[in-house]
């Protein structure tokens, strides 16, 4: 995994697994790897992938149990299309109407 210097790794871990759940690589009940080992697979240390998961587990993505690991939750993907819906509309759609502005495009130009 490449990692992109301007967002923290344990967000862009976050961003990994939420892409695997919308591309249906990640389905509910799905086992993902633990700790220890998706930090062994991406390069990075435990800590940094137990925050991603910690994250995950409360905004109600995974969940885990005891002694078997974490596990993709039933609603995974409805929260992540909603929490993703959002971002986008509250950030990159003002970055790309501004950018359009700028650039003097309009909606006929990209239509």
């Amino acid at each position: 995994m490449e990692f992109d210097s301007n967002k923290p790794i344990y967000l862009q871990i976050v961003d990994s697994i939420c892409e695997k759940i919308l591309t249906g690589e990640l389905s509910p009940g799905d086992r993902i790897l633990s700790v220890r080992e998706y930090g062994i697979e991406i390069g990075v240390a435990p800590n940094t992938v137990a925050r991603s998961y910690e994250k995950m587990t409360d905004d109600g993505i995974i969940f885990t149990k005891r002694g078997l690991g974490y596990f993709v939750c039933d609603e995974a993907r409805d929260r992540v299309l909603e929490k993703e819906r959002k971002d986008f509309i509250e950030n990159e759609v003002p970055r790309f109407v501004k950018r359009m502005n700028l650039l003097g495009i309009n909606k006929n130009d990209i239509l």
